[in-house]
């Protein structure tokens, strides 16, 4: 545990399991990713080595073994071709286990997703069924599968896979980032109801769930991260009231109207002209990700924050003291 390789640790989560690391002593970190991280205070001190990990990873890309983690995904959907999440989500878990193998490196850490569940308004623990049905959601569960094989051929291997919801925090620039923007501008509606449950997480816990879990007798670990509570929209939105001020939601907008809202966007995606709406995000907005970590809770994890923490804490790491 004194040496780390990342791969696709440039990005958000990334940023943090490297302070995490460096909090704990640890400064042997290599971030082994198709983009360089951005050298502010979080990637201090790291060595970066440019990979893309749809091709074979070269053995000398470290000099003995480490703790490989795998971080390296296409995952924003819609967004990309089907092939795209099967090329670095699949060929990627293959050429990381088969560098696993060729380094001697015997831990290895995925995230995976809760896409691998399918959507649907029922909780969903670790022993619930697969329906995934995205092109997404099936490859996070082949990625699982092929890191899954790779643990079972040898006594000595560790593997700790982890299915988060949405996660939030410094970097993030996905669900929550969008949300508080609309909130600030006092622009944003419930879309169709206000009491979908949205299971989420601070990212500093599920850094710290990743050693916690790692810490565990058995070989191989697979675990939900999201807080126990479930929060829904409404709660989201609340809190964010609570730590920025924000304004509330403007009130409850049928789904249909947004959708048709939607469309003209759509099209100008087609035209080239990128912007984040479209019908498919607006139907996802009144789904439910209802997830229960009844792995951590089981284990009793020590949460570091809940909801209203985690936001404060996330508002308190941005460098303007602003979450946009």
């Amino acid at each position: 545990m004194n040496r780390f390789t990342i791969f696709g640790g440039s990005g958000f989560i990334g940023s943090h399991l490297v302070r995490e690391l460096q909090q704990r002593g640890i400064t042997d970190i290599t971030i082994a990713d198709i983009e360089a991280p951005n050298r502010g205070t979080m990637f201090k001190g790291t060595r970066y080595v440019h990979c893309d990990v749809r091709e074979p990873i070269p053995a000398n890309l470290i000099s003995s073994p480490a703790t490989v983690v795998n971080l390296a995904a296409v995952h924003r959907t819609p967004g990309h071709p089907d092939h795209e999440y099967f090329d670095t989500n699949v060929k990627g878990a293959q050429n990381i286990t088969r560098f696993c193998e060729e380094t001697g490196s015997t831990t290895l850490w995925f995230t995976s997703s809760i896409a691998v569940y399918g959507p649907t308004e029922e909780p969903k623990s670790e022993s619930s069924i697969l329906e995934p049905n995205s092109a997404y959601g099936k490859s996070k569960f082949e990625a699982e599968e092929i890191q899954r094989a790779w643990q079972a051929k040898a006594a000595d291997r560790k593997l700790v896979i982890t299915r988060p919801a949405v996660i939030f925090g410094r970097g993030e620039n996905g669900n929550f980032t969008k949300l508080a923007k609309a909130l600030k501008k006092g622009l944003f509606a419930y879309p169709g109801r206000n009491d979908t449950i949205k299971g989420c997480g601070y990212v500093e816990d599920l850094v710290a769930s990743l050693f916690f879990m790692n810490d565990q007798p058995e070989a191989s670990l697979l675990y939900n991260f999201c807080y126990p509570h479930q929060y829904t929209i409404k709660d989201i939105c609340e809190t964010f009231g609570k730590v920025a001020g924000y304004r509330k939601p403007l009130g409850t907008i049928p789904l249909p109207l947004m959708v048709n809202a939607a469309r003209p966007f759509q099209l100008l995606n087609a035209l080239g002209l990128k912007n984040g709406i479209h019908p498919a995000r607006m139907y996802k907005l009144v789904k439910s990700t209802n997830i229960i970590p009844v792995e951590l809770v089981k284990r009793g994890y020590p949460y570091r924050t809940d909801l209203e923490e985690g936001l404060r804490r996330w508002l308190a790491d941005e460098p303007a003291g602003e979450f946009v």
